[in-house]
């Protein structure tokens, strides 16, 4: 398990007098399952090298199944804190540390590893490349990276949405990254997430300038329809007025609301926009690997399948005969 420690102290106020969250390292030491505990920092590149290593670590024991590892990583939060970033970091160095102290609290990775079942014997690299579906993601210079960002409200399915594109690119053998933002609202607040398509490594999950951007409400096409690039696609919720973007971009109302309304499913709108990028081959994925990830996010609620098909269907037909 890997935890990240972040402060939310009011500015102006002495969080070392006042205290902190929980020590989660120093908790978790006073149970004797623990094989690896270990503090670390991302403040600056000296501290994110050695997080790098307890990582790599902590991997290798839980790959080895010689038992629970935990990295608890202190990390600098400039919005929160009001703070420039270089403050931050300075704040993380010479304020957090001396309450959370960074170090290893346990490693007993020399020891046998108590396990009585088999494990598979993966090095770090294919435990973090393993696909899905059998897959494993490989290299493929020809495949253009794909990046897309999907925002809209919280409860609107824009996490579902990009995390189906993942998960179906992820099952095609692709490199991914999925990259969720949200507010603390459950629903109704704003929501986006980032999803990067390659075919060689994600050097970063964060997308600044989307290829593809699939929008659902007012807020998110006023905050991201400019950041598309010349060449790039914004698909918008049909209801919408059009977004302003860049000369150059494509532009794409589609009425994802009303098709999954017509279909049976009106919550469904996200799942009628997936059928509309899969139409117009935007994410450049097989349908049928598509559609396996769609039918696995309902996983738990197996009548909602066939529902969800049959609006998938409908925005796809929709989008093959009027784009």
């Amino acid at each position: 398990m890997i935890g990240q420690k972040t402060t939310t102290t009011p500015f102006g106020r002495d969080p070392v007098k006042e205290g902190y969250p929980l020590k989660v390292c120093e908790v978790l030491n006073q149970l004797d399952a623990p094989v690896f505990i270990e503090r670390v920092s991302v403040s600056d590149t000296k501290h994110i090298m050695q997080a790098k290593k307890a990582v790599r670590k902590a991997l290798e024991i839980q790959r080895d199944g010689k038992g629970y590892a935990f990295v608890e990583f202190l990390s600098p939060c400039p919005t929160n804190w009001r703070m420039d970033p270089v403050a931050s970091a300075k704040f993380v160095n010479e304020e957090m540390e001396k309450v959370f102290p960074l170090g290893n609290l346990r490693d007993r990775s020399a020891e046998p590893a108590p396990v009585a079942h088999a494990i598979p014997r993966l090095t770090v690299d294919e435990l973090l490349g393993k696909g899905h579906e059998g897959g494993s993601a490989q290299m493929d210079e020809r495949f253009r990276e794909r990046k897309f960002k999907f925002s809209g409200f919280g409860g609107q399915g824009v996490l579902s949405l990009g995390l189906v594109v993942a998960e179906a690119a992820g099952a095609s053998g692709r490199f991914v990254s999925w990259l969720p933002s949200y507010g603390p609202e459950q629903r109704g607040g704003y929501a986006s997430c980032s999803v990067v398509v390659s075919g060689k490594e994600v050097g970063s999950p964060t997308v600044d300038a989307p290829d593809v951007l699939v929008v659902m409400s007012q807020p998110a096409a006023e905050k991201f329809a400019t950041t598309v690039p010349v060449g790039g696609v914004v698909i918008y919720e049909g209801s919408l007025p059009e977004p302003k973007a860049r000369d150059g971009v494509r532009v794409i109302g589609f009425p994802a609301s009303r098709i999954a309304a017509e279909a049976g499913t009106p919550k469904a709108a996200n799942t009628a926009l997936l059928g509309a990028l899969t139409a117009l081959e935007l994410h450049g994925l097989p349908e049928e690997k598509v559609l396996l990830a769609l039918d696995a996010s309902f996983a738990a609620k197996p009548a909602l399948v066939e529902r969800n098909r049959k609006v998938y269907r409908a925005g796809f037909d929709w989008a093959k005969n009027n784009l």
